[in-house]
């Protein structure tokens, strides 16, 4: 308001016009002018606060006291929209940070106590209020409920739990009261974890952001030296060129040459990468991980736990003579005495409570399987070679994963397929990585090689390598990173404890932050909080289109600024075209870079219309 009342005290009595001008310099450029004085003394001369003083206390000495105004306002309202595109980027990681809870009602001597979270130790019973939020791991020993884990993992669905199921800190409880035992310390939490990745998130630059910030440190004092000469000699060198002229000149382009467009819009975009990411669950590490995934070329994965949900459980029943259900529970019977993972398997889908009385004559046979008198019948539970021992006619499964052979009275009664089930995901995930334009997707896994082999038959993959112990991983991923192109990138998925050297060792770790091992999320660049890896896919496009805005910035910005500075230069610009050439391209760089955040709705609709086509 003051600018426009002395810009029209101008036409009238310009000493008043005069006087406005300067006070309005002083409420809109005095952070500028001091931020500048105090870099001077740190020893940060050179910087765009030094420039625009510089360049607006020149103009008010050579008279130009509007032009002086005009380029600190326009350039105050520059900083305006960038504080504001950084505040819109912000909010997706900073949502993250109101995961951290306030307090944990805990029970103690038979009374509830609410504590700080850092209080409360492992094993200690915790009580969830619906709308609270949890604020500890844990296991639920009471209740159920829905949970809202939208802040953890970016899916609006809730989901349901009750006892026995494992519970993460940061999600919020919605329905039921809970009441939860506590696995890990607060410090060990996922929502400590999480908030830390956070934190520390920015502290990794890119190339393109190192590389801009040595270019301004390099390009600031070579235009000074330019708009000091620039002033200087033609006046000594030109006939009838005058001083005030050459100095306008230089100011104007001291004013263009001030590096902003670059120095803020490039980290607003890597920024803004990383905060559409978080937005779908993925969060990640550093932008220079961000930039790096716009390269990838291999993608390697795990098996257990990321391709496949990584539950042992009975996928088929195949009865012969008897009920699915009644092979179930003889089967179940014979092996109610045992903690093999088969077994746990066979009486988690039974269901029912077992009658101990039913069951004598228990015999396990070590590498086979077992032997049992199941309510009179003599059942026999085990694989192939069991069946073969006792001389039983079967028919072989050619089915994929472990097959329990069942024989009752010494007639084979059929079979039970317990195995691993390929994730929905999965699918996603490869039919995305294709259309990313990635090379090569591998599987490297420990576990057998025929159900390995159906795997990666079934979800197209074009390598995978077999009954692998931790080292063996590192040999291939050493191997496959020689495969790649001097540019290109090799990413690793997984989930395991055994998967942290490989992790390490890739150019991109990508753990899987819900049922993914705290070694395995340490030694990652980037993670998944939905257990999904097509979002790995979605975070390549969210980097693609990073990388693309970043290159659009630096282009547009240096063009136009190369071009306004020898106009400058030349005389056929005024400061208020210098003034377009900075804040305007600072403005217009920093929309540009706040598209970024827009991509969520285009990466899903693309995953979309990906799975139509199938």
């Amino acid at each position: 308001m003051l600018f426009i009342i002395s810009f029209l005290l101008k036409f009238d009595t310009e000493l008043y016009s005069n006087i406005l001008f300067v006070i309005t310099y002083v409420i809109v450029g005095y952070d500028i002018v001091s931020k500048a004085i105090r870099n001077i003394f740190k020893g940060k001369v050179f910087d765009e606060n030094f420039l625009m003083t510089v360049a607006t206390i020149g103009a008010f000495f050579i008279g130009e006291f509007e032009e002086a105004v005009a380029v600190m306002l326009f350039y105050q309202i520059g900083e305006l929209f960038q504080n504001y595109a950084v505040d819109k980027s912000r909010k997706s990681i900073a949502a993250l940070m109101n995961i951290r809870p306030d307090y944990a009602n805990v029970y103690r001597d038979e009374e509830i106590e609410k504590v700080d979270p850092d209080e409360v130790n492992i094993g200690e019973i915790i009580l969830v209020k619906p709308g609270e939020k949890i604020p500890l791991d844990g296991v639920i020993v009471e209740g159920e409920s829905m949970l809202n884990t939208a802040a953890l993992t970016g899916e609006a669905i809730p989901r349901k739990v009750t006892i026995n199921d494992k519970v993460l800190s940061g999600c919020i409880n919605n329905t039921g009261t809970l009441k939860i035992k506590v696995s890990k310390e607060f410090g060990e939490s996922t929502v400590s974890k999480i908030l830390d990745l956070v934190e520390h998130a920015g502290a990794r630059k890119s190339k393109s952001e190192n590389f801009i910030s040595k270019f301004a440190k390099i390009y600031t004092p070579i235009v000074v030296m330019l708009a000091l000469l620039l002033a200087i000699i033609p006046p000594l060198v030109i006939k009838d060129a005058t001083f005030s002229d050459w100095l306008y000149r230089a100011l104007s382009f001291l004013v263009v040459s001030c590096p902003c467009a670059l120095v803020i819009s490039i980290p607003l975009s890597f920024f803004g990468g990383i905060g559409a990411a978080s937005k779908i669950g993925v969060l990640v590490k550093g932008s220079n991980y961000l930039e790096a995934l716009a390269n990838t070329e291999i993608v390697v994965c795990d098996k257990t736990g990321t391709l496949t949900e990584g539950v042992f459980k009975v996928q088929e029943i195949d009865a012969i003579g008897y009920s699915d259900n009644d092979l179930l529970r003889y089967a179940s019977y014979a092996e109610s005495f045992s903690n093999h993972p088969i077994s746990l398997s066979l009486k988690k889908e039974y269901g029912k409570e077992i009658n101990d009385k039913l069951v004598s004559r228990t015999e396990e046979i070590s590498g086979k399987g077992v032997k049992a008198k199941v309510a009179g019948k003599n059942v026999l539970v085990g694989n192939e070679k069991l069946i073969r021992e006792y001389d039983v006619e079967f028919k072989k499964s050619e089915k994929v994963g472990t097959i329990v052979y069942v024989a009752i009275d010494g007639k084979f009664a059929g079979t039970i397929l317990i195995a691993d089930k390929i994730k929905d995901d999965a699918y996603k995930a490869v039919k995305l990585f294709k259309k990313n334009n990635i090379k090569k997707i591998v599987m490297l896994t420990g576990d057998h090689e025929n159900i390995s082999k159906a795997v990666a038959k079934e979800l197209s993959l074009d390598e995978y390598h077999a009954e692998l112990l931790p080292q063996d991983k590192v040999y291939w991923v050493e191997k496959l990173m020689m495969q790649k192109s001097s540019g290109g990138k090799l990413i690793f998925i997984g989930d395991g404890v055994n998967d942290a050297p490989v992790l390490a060792l890739s150019d991109i770790g990508v753990a899987m932050g819900g049922v993914g091992s705290d070694a395995a999320m340490e030694a990652a660049d980037v993670v998944i909080m939905t257990d999904e890896p097509s979002k790995i896919a979605s975070s390549i496009q969210i980097s693609k289109k990073t990388i693309r805005i970043v290159r659009q910035n630096i282009i547009f910005s240096i063009a136009v600024k190369i071009i306004v500075l020898i106009l400058s230069a030349l005389g056929l610009t005024s400061m208020w075209t210098a003034v377009f050439a900075d804040v305007g391209v600072s403005v217009l760089a920093t929309i540009n870079a706040f598209r970024i955040l827009k991509i969520k709705n285009s990466a899903d609709s693309k995953t979309k219309n990906l799975l139509s086509s199938k």
